[in-house]
């Protein structure tokens, strides 16, 4: 059970990199980037043969972080220069790095590390997971305050309001692309260290993993104005593979997780949209109330005069 416990918790730390990247795109910029798949495989490759060819653990990770950099920039360039929408020019992207990742990859399906040093060689994989996700999460939170951090926000706002200020919102949302693939990378090449191997398809779904974290993280802790993004981002994640976990112990097949995570998004929404709906009736009929009762009072007074 411990051992269990310890698998999920870890893999949350890993993911919730990836979490944070999706999130910057799916709920800041308001853009469907549907390039993590192909960039979390990009960080996995990238970090893999470096470490096969005596690089630095460490420095793998740097430039898995860059390649996935330059994955967003495609993706921007695409959709602020070119004008292809966003969906597609994600779309093109994350194909194009299917065949990237193989050439990576020197054509192989997969890499396996298990003779040389990661990461997590001879150190407790939590404690390094959690210094990591700590320092990413405390960059993820900073960012988000400095004058950069509050543009993104308002052109994910407020597009048009942005523009009449005449700042060049196409350049900051091509940094925001490259930002967001950046950590998922990163998160890619943590797991193949993690794991001890690359493999071509470790990155499909990745995106519906992230969306379903942030959802459930949102759904559950919007309301707690205390925890900020980066927060709800490993607390979703976390949720998002429990649950994934606790069904493939239940005796579900490997093969139903993608059937799965999209049961548990339709749920968490159908949950979510519920409230809404739930609180705008009230609200509405507390002022059809209040409307009835001066309605009331005031030909109360006009019958008294």
């Amino acid at each position: 059970m411990n051992s269990f416990i310890m698998s999920v918790l870890q893999q949350s730390l890993i993911f919730s990199i990836t979490v944070m990247g999706i999130y910057i795109t799916y709920k800041i910029l308001k853009f469907a980037d549907l390039s993590a798949d192909g960039s979390f495989t990009l960080g996995a490759s990238v970090s893999a043969i470096l470490i096969t060819r005596g690089v630095s653990p460490i420095v793998s990770l740097g430039i898995s972080m860059l390649a996935g950099a330059l994955a967003g920039l495609a993706t921007g360039i695409l959709n602020v220069k070119l004008k292809i929408q966003d969906i597609l020019s994600s779309i093109l992207v994350m194909v194009g790095l299917y065949s990237i990742n193989l050439r990576i990859m020197e054509g192989k399906a997969n890499l396996p590390l298990f003779n040389h040093k990661s990461l997590f060689t001879d150190k407790n994989p939590l404690f390094v997971l959690s210094i990591i996700t700590l320092i990413c999460a405390m960059f993820f939170t900073l960012f988000f305050k400095t004058k950069l951090g509050y543009l993104l926000k308002g052109i994910g706002d407020n597009e048009n309001m942005i523009t009449s200020l005449g700042i060049n919102i196409g350049s900051i949302k091509i940094f925001a692309l490259s930002l967001s693939n950046s950590f998922i990378a990163l998160s890619g090449g943590i797991m193949a260290q993690y794991q001890g191997f690359s493999d071509i398809n470790m990155g499909t779904g990745t995106m519906i993993m992230g969306l379903a974290s942030i959802i459930i993280g949102y759904s559950i802790f919007k309301r707690i104005g205390f925890l900020n993004s980066s927060i709800i981002c490993i607390v979703g994640t976390l949720l998002y593979r429990t649950s994934i976990a606790l069904s493939l112990r239940a005796g579900f097949n490997p093969s139903d997780l993608k059937l799965i995570s999209s049961i548990l998004v339709v749920i968490v929404l159908s949950i979510g949209n519920s409230k809404e709906l739930f609180i705008n009736r009230r609200n509405q009929s507390l002022r059809k109330k209040k409307l009835k009762n001066s309605t009331t009072l005031r030909e109360a007074g006009g019958g008294n005069a």
